[in-house]
């Protein structure tokens, strides 16, 4: 494995909070402190960490299963945790390819050495940044084939892009795909006072701060493509499979998938 910036276990990571909301393992004493404190403020977002990955989960399997794609460029892997995205479609679709990207060296680490798919398909991961996009789709080139259709995941990780580079890291993406491929994205959204404020305690101690958004400059990452039913809705809401009781929860963040005409 190429030698890489070393982990700095003194400064919190989304990547690792993030984890750590989904009752994962891999994260330190300071990204459990400012989970805590999010938390503390508003307790949904541990079921906003869940439901985002549900959604993955379910839209993962709809582009396989029904829309046929076995190609995947997903960007702010995040730490690998259970039903990854090659998890998901490896399992449908064995010779299913996908390239990872995150710039966390923890993140790197645990990558090579849990993120294994089939003999049959390919899974690698790339050290990169999504403000860096010619640089991923350099790198993803070598696993995957840009002249056929590719589904790009961005899950949670336009929120650390300022506003004014969101589109045009996304369009410089997609622009290198073919027709047939698909955008799948969610981040969270600026439609409850107390996640607002949640995170903003967060953000005074991150070194990337995460920015919400509303729901309709989400909704903007999609023109120009076919959107899906039902649309650019909560997580949750994203063709939900059943529920036995109760209401779903994760409601402040939103998400669609789209396919490039």
């Amino acid at each position: 494995m190429p030698d890489g910036p070393q982990i700095d276990t003194t400064r919190t990571h989304s990547a690792r909070i993030w984890n750590y909301w989904m009752g994962g393992k891999d994260h330190y004493p300071v990204d459990r402190e400012a989970g805590d404190q999010v938390i503390q403020h508003f307790p949904d977002i541990v079921d906003l960490a869940r439901s985002s990955r549900e959604f993955l989960i379910r839209a993962v399997t709809h582009l396989t299963t029904d829309a046929g794609v076995r190609q995947f460029l997903d960007i702010g892997t995040g730490m690998p945790t259970a039903d990854n995205t090659h998890e998901v479609a490896q399992s449908i679709a064995p010779e299913s390819r996908v390239v990872y990207v995150d710039n966390d060296p923890l993140v790197l680490a645990h990558a090579r050495a849990l993120l294994v798919g089939t003999s049959e398909g390919a899974t690698d991961y790339v050290h990169a940044d999504v403000r860096d996009p010619d640089t991923i789709l350099e790198h993803a080139s070598r696993t995957l084939d840009l002249d056929r259709p590719v589904a790009l995941m961005l899950m949670g990780i336009l929120g650390h892009v300022p506003d004014d580079e969101v589109l045009p890291i996304v369009r410089r993406l997609l622009d290198a795909l073919p027709s047939g491929s698909y955008l799948a994205s969610y981040d969270g959204t600026n439609t409850s006072e107390a996640y607002n404020r949640a995170i903003e305690i967060g953000n005074e101690q991150g070194d990337v701060p995460y920015l919400l958004r509303s729901p309709e400059a989400i909704e903007a990452r999609f023109e120009g493509l076919e959107l899906l039913d039902p649309g650019v809705v909560p997580c949750p809401l994203w063709r939900p499979r059943p529920v036995e009781v109760g209401q779903p929860r994760g409601m402040d963040q939103y998400c669609g998938v789209a396919r490039k005409p």
